[in-house]
């Protein structure tokens, strides 16, 4: 799967997460953001033409080194500065209570120990920080449930490890101080993959 990862599957989530659907769930999200600020999973750099004017810089970090080369392309193209890092969000070398913000779209599903790595978001988060996410996952429906059991082991080894199976709900409120959460089913994306959390959780 090596030259899979490094050389298609990059190009894959480049297409697959673009899209009308997807912009606007970006573009909500980010409208909030403040302060010195860090995105978990900068993948292909999707997010960055949706960030508000006045965030002029900040960090990103993202593991994966088939995306960078993608993502360099939008950070030379961006008026924002971006430090972007090739680090996993399990481990952060950055110090307790550095950012204001921290940013995670479609991401999350993708991390092997989440547990850690949102431990990890909190613990770089200021007292007051908050921590904007928008992830697919687990559905309420208990047949749409079967379905996304099934297919993840699939998922997982087409699409980067990815789980289509968490409840992202339960997963951000077992670490968060106080957790704010929409979550419903996407337009135009079937529901096997399409339940999307949206929300900011804060950090007391």
């Amino acid at each position: 799967m090596g030259l899979y990862n490094e050389k298609i599957l990059p190009y894959l989530i480049d297409w697959s997460m673009a899209g009308p659907t997807l912009e606007h769930y970006r573009q909500a999200v980010l409208a909030e953001v403040r302060g010195e600020v860090l995105e978990i999973g900068f993948g292909t750099g999707l997010n960055l033409p949706y960030y508000p004017d006045h965030v002029r810089q900040l960090v990103t970090v993202d593991p994966s080194p088939g995306v960078h080369h993608l993502a360099q392309k939008r950070i030379d193209a961006s008026p924002i500065t971006v430090d972007h890092r090739m680090l996993s969000g399990e481990a952060l070398p950055m110090a307790d209570d550095t950012f204001d913000s921290v940013i995670s779209t479609f991401t999350l599903c993708s991390i092997p120990q989440i547990d850690q790595a949102l431990a990890e978001i909190y613990r770089v988060l200021k007292p007051g920080g908050r921590f904007f996410f928008v992830e697919h996952g687990l559905s309420p429906d208990p047949g749409i449930q079967i379905w996304q059991n099934l297919l993840t082991p699939l998922q997982k080894r087409m699409a980067g490890g990815c789980h289509i199976n968490r409840n992202m709900r339960q997963l951000i409120e077992q670490q968060f101080d106080a957790v704010d959460v929409d979550a419903d089913y996407a337009e135009k994306i079937p529901k096997v993959a399409g339940y999307f959390y949206k929300g900011v959780a804060t950090k007391y």
